[in-house]
């Protein structure tokens, strides 16, 4: 018990700060890529220091909640994911977390807020069946939904469900917000709708925002980490280095492909999941 409540702790205390390095390492990555000079890394936490420190407006009361709330349901799934909790439920907090910020955003009545909104709805469409399919894969390779049970194989996960990790690597275009797929909300100055789901925020609310995606980056990490992870203490090295090939991927992704429309989102993404994850399921049916 002693070793989950730490796990916990740490979580909490570690993953803004690693996941606002990681947002400003992301800066920098496509900053050279485009041929700029770029923040510098530690910009992310500069941004949100300032957030926290300006006036916040709100339309109403209810939008305060509904955003506190994302970032509390965001933090729990996080700490019962790397606290070796059960993935099922680490996926459905995380589908809760998404809905709340939605409402967030529906609740301004602002245009641009619920466009993002109604964008954000139909990314989670795309996404959803996804994150259900990895943890159905993590059960077939281990026999377990439970994290702890999971980090434990004698075998990496990805050795019988690779499917599921190239569909689980395409939909983190979508989670991390990364063209083409960032319809909902955007930090690039060339889309027709900049911020979008975030538009009406201002202040600590929108720092809340910012360091719950930090968490929920940090979350994204730790789950494509799974994918590589097993008894042996060496697997974590790998873990981290697929994180680090899989962050800078979805970077090079971002910086390679303009946004399309939703229509094709849906399309190519359920093509994805359908050809990837839906072959290695009935793989994995017929051998057990």
């Amino acid at each position: 018990m002693s070793m989950i409540i730490l796990k916990a702790v740490l979580y909490i205390i570690l993953a803004p700060l690693i996941g606002g390095l990681l947002s400003g390492i992301d800066r920098v990555i496509s900053a050279r890529m485009q041929g700029r000079q770029g923040p510098p890394v530690f910009q992310p936490f500069y941004d949100v220091y300032k957030l926290l420190n300006k006036q916040t407006t709100v339309v109403n009361s209810i939008q305060v909640l509904f955003v506190t709330g994302y970032l509390i349901m965001t933090i729990f799934t996080g700490t019962l994911f790397f606290a070796g909790g059960d993935m099922l439920l680490v996926f459905f907090a995380l589908s809760m977390a998404e809905v709340v910020m939605v409402m967030a955003a529906f609740s301004t009545n602002g245009p641009y807020s619920i466009m993002g909104a109604q964008r954000e709805l139909l990314q989670m469409m795309c996404y959803e069946p996804m994150t259900l399919l990895v943890a159905i894969g993590f059960y077939y390779a281990n026999g377990s939904f439970m994290v702890n049970d999971l980090i434990q194989a004698s075998v990496p996960a990805i050795v019988q469900i690779p499917g599921f990790f190239i569909g689980f690597v395409f939909i983190l275009i979508i989670k991390l917000r990364k063209s083409p797929f960032d319809l909902s909300t955007s930090h690039h100055m060339h889309q027709e709708m900049v911020k979008g789901l975030t538009t009406d925020l201002s202040g600590n609310n929108l720092a809340f925002v910012e360091i719950a995606e930090w968490y929920d980056t940090v979350l994204m990490m730790g789950i494509v980490g799974m994918f590589f992870l097993t008894a042996n203490p060496i697997s974590r090295v790998w873990a981290l280095i697929a994180c680090a090939v899989v962050f800078f991927l979805e970077t090079l992704i971002d910086n390679l492909f303009p946004r399309v429309k939703y229509i094709t989102m849906l399309k190519v993404t359920w093509s994805v999941i359908l050809v990837f994850a839906g072959t290695n399921l009935l793989i994995l049916n017929v051998l057990k």
